[in-house]
């Protein structure tokens, strides 16, 4: 009896390191987590960049003598210049943590709306503009009052503003596109040049560095920026959220305005529907722009990136002749993929 009690006590011991290594392998090493990390971190600070260096070295490779060349690239830029514009005023809210689902309904809308007021109504050029991004302005105050004061969730509110506006479209259209009646002196506002510059690369240019500066060389950015780490936080230490939530949707539905004004010089009329593609194509330049230079977070010059990789991708698939399906299968592929980049960036990059 004690022996085998002796020998059960003896032959206890035995066991455990054969034991050991096994449950040791279950974990990765320290290093191993580290490369892990390190590779994570790569990704959410550099993916965006990977993914458009890698565009650019496929389509040049498989069309280099129509997709590789400086005519190509200038036409890049041009055709993405209103895109961008939209874009860069989406993630004036972003930053602030909120989203708007709005900007393409409202780009559509005052698209419309500027040529029904110029042919229509008979309002000079700048008068007609002004008034339309003003409204553009006020539709913003309103998602931000709903968001901030009423406490909608923004998803939501945004959504619901963005229905009332489309509702608004086809009640003023009735469905039916507009024509431009003084042609010339509109459509020049997008297809003409100043010193062989595009007018649209300049009004991007302008707009992208009026967006700078106000999220990071001034006091209401930096309370915009706060409002995104913790609105609580923000509150605490002064900041008015309600009043800069308001702001950030206010600038976001202005560029849809400004976009939606640009969008019906350039095609010389008003659609119904011309502007409703910004939305996706707008979060995902914003999404993919949080992996590009800054790990997980919404930035300017990320946004230009992330349309600019947006414009690449679109037209590589014109110029091999891919299907126009490809391009929608592309973009919404690249807002999954935007999300996932965008959300390693952030969850690393805090480590």
């Amino acid at each position: 009896m004690s022996a085998d009690h002796s020998l059960s006590e003896t032959s206890a011991p035995a066991e455990a390191p054969s034991s050991l290594p096994s449950t040791l392998a279950r974990y990765p090493s320290a290093s191993a987590r580290d490369r892990r990390a390190q590779l994570m971190r790569l990704l959410g600070t550099y993916g965006t960049i990977i993914v458009l260096a890698s565009m650019l070295v496929i389509f040049s490779a498989l069309q280099p003598a129509t997709f590789a060349t400086i005519g190509n690239f200038r036409n890049i830029i041009n055709d993405m210049a209103i895109g961008t514009i939209v874009a860069a005023g989406l993630t004036v809210p972003l930053v602030a943590g909120d989203f708007d689902l709005s900007i393409g309904y409202v780009a559509s809308f005052c698209g419309l709306l500027v040529v029904g007021l110029l042919s229509s109504s008979g309002l000079s050029i700048p008068l007609a503009i002004v008034l339309v991004i003003c409204l553009g302005t006020i539709i913003g105050i309103v998602n931000g009052i709903v968001v901030s004061k009423i406490g909608v969730n923004a998803f939501i509110a945004t959504l619901g503003t963005g229905t009332i506006v489309v509702g608004l479209n086809y009640a003023y259209s009735g469905g039916i596109p507009l024509q431009l009646t003084q042609s010339r002196q509109f459509t020049n506002i997008a297809i003409g040049r100043i010193a062989g510059v595009p007018h649209l690369v300049i009004i991007m240019a302008v707009v992208l560095a009026l967006l700078w500066v106000i999220l990071n060389r001034t006091v209401q950015g930096q309370h915009i920026k706060a409002i995104g780490v913790s609105p609580e936080s923000a509150r605490r230490a002064g900041v008015a959220v309600d009043r800069s939530r308001i702001v950030a949707f206010a600038i976001a539905s202005t560029c849809a305005a400004i976009g939606g004004v640009l969008m019906a010089s350039n095609l010389g009329s008003g659609q119904v529907t011309a502007g409703d593609s910004f939305m996706l194509t707008s979060f995902s330049a914003a999404f993919l722009g949080s992996a590009a230079l800054r790990e997980g977070q919404f930035h300017i010059l990320g946004t230009l990136i992330g349309v600019l990789t947006v414009a690449v991708g679109n037209n590589g698939l014109a110029m091999i002749g891919a299907p126009i399906f490809t391009q929608f299968l592309f973009t919404g592929c690249l807002l999954v993929v935007a999300v996932a980049l965008g959300g390693i960036g952030r969850r690393y990059g805090r480590g």
